[in-house]
């Protein structure tokens, strides 16, 4: 068997009995320094975690227009809330979340994902967000419950329940061909 696939004592875990114990194990596994990897447990790396691969810190917030997520950590009893830079993209339903950080050169952290529990996953779609789908021929605009289209006192409104309500204190129909309406019943005033 060659040396990559040799596993020690030390590699081999045992699966925990509660989710306690199942988080301590994970918790010491993102800290631990990788003895495979050569790293040592000084601060050779240049990243605040000690060498350590990663850290799982809190998204705190999003700032600068929700670009720059500001996280907090806590390394070797000293807690800290710093700016830091993202491979995912974040949301704001994410703020309050676990994340795993890892540091650059310069120590400052990078997010590198969201932790999520059992019960948190899939997230529910962003309120306030739409979908749009845009081929350069057309474009759809979608939302789960109410589409408004507004603009001073006038809107149209779209509902789920397939309701188009045109409201407007002076509403035009014009058609060089047919204008057509047609319903179950028409009603005039």
């Amino acid at each position: 068997m060659s040396d990559h696939n040799e596993q020690t004592a030390a590699d081999v875990v045992q699966a925990p009995a509660t989710q306690e114990a199942a988080d301590d194990v994970l918790g010491q596994l993102l800290t631990k320094p990788s003895a495979r990897s050569g790293s040592t447990a000084g601060n050779a790396s240049g990243s605040p975690s000690g060498g350590a691969g990663v850290v799982v810190g809190r998204l705190v917030a999003l700032t600068d227009a929700s670009c720059t997520p500001l996280v907090a950590y806590s390394i070797a009893g000293r807690d800290a809330t710093v700016r830091a830079r993202s491979v995912v993209d974040l949301h704001g339903m994410h703020v309050g979340q676990p994340v795993v950080l890892a540091f650059d050169e310069a120590g400052d952290p990078i997010v590198l994902g969201v932790l999520l529990g059992s019960g948190q996953w899939p997230l529910a779609a962003p309120a306030g967000q739409v979908e749009v789908d845009a081929d350069g021929q057309r474009i759809v605009v979608s939302a789960r419950e109410q589409l408004v289209l507004r603009c001073g006192a006038a809107s149209i409104t779209l509902t789920s329940a397939g309701k188009v309500l045109i409201e407007g204190s002076y509403v035009l129909s014009r058609s060089s061909g047919t204008n057509r309406i047609k319903g179950g019943s028409i009603q005039l005033n």
